[in-house]
């Protein structure tokens, strides 16, 4: 993917890959946008996601800059998480700056995001949202997204 600016509601920005310097302010506004938990080491998120082929996290970065020109990890303003299994897309981590909710940078990363799969032939977008979070519901809702009923099993194997 290449870094894509847009303009969203009257901010200019550059969507394109986390690096290196992005780590702690991307741990800082998912903790500021309420989606870390005790359990989930963001510092560690960040690392296998940015390892591996079949991932990566998108940022959209403020005035339009891209990654390598100024001050990464600073001016950091969305972010999202997305991986595949070579058969279904996942998107982890889908944050905006809770002071700039609601303006349509949440659906420009969405939609990074599925430009990001469709960009390697991954037919589906899946993504997990807690039953009481009605508000992340309605906004999956609005962007097309159908609530599918399933049951997830898990087992941590970390010893947590």
């Amino acid at each position: 993917m290449t870094t894509q600016t847009l303009d969203v509601d009257g901010l200019t920005i550059a969507i394109g890959h986390a690096t290196d310097a992005d780590t702690e302010a991307l741990a800082a506004l998912w903790e500021r946008a309420g989606l870390t938990r005790p359990w989930n080491d963001p510092h560690a998120d960040i690392a296998l996601a940015r390892r591996g082929p079949h991932s990566t996290i998108l940022v959209a970065r403020e005035g339009g800059r891209r990654e390598g020109e100024g001050r990464e990890g600073t001016d950091i303003l969305g972010s999202a998480m997305v991986g595949h299994d070579g058969h279904r897309g996942w998107v982890y981590y889908l944050a905006v700056e809770p002071n700039l909710q609601g303006r349509g940078l949440g659906r420009a990363l969405l939609r990074a995001v599925e430009d990001w799969l469709r960009a390697r032939a991954i037919p589906k977008l899946m993504l997990l949202v807690r039953p009481d979070n009605e508000k992340v519901r309605g906004f999956y809702a609005a962007e097309g997204y159908l609530e599918e009923p399933r049951i997830v099993f898990s087992r941590r194997l970390d010893g947590n």
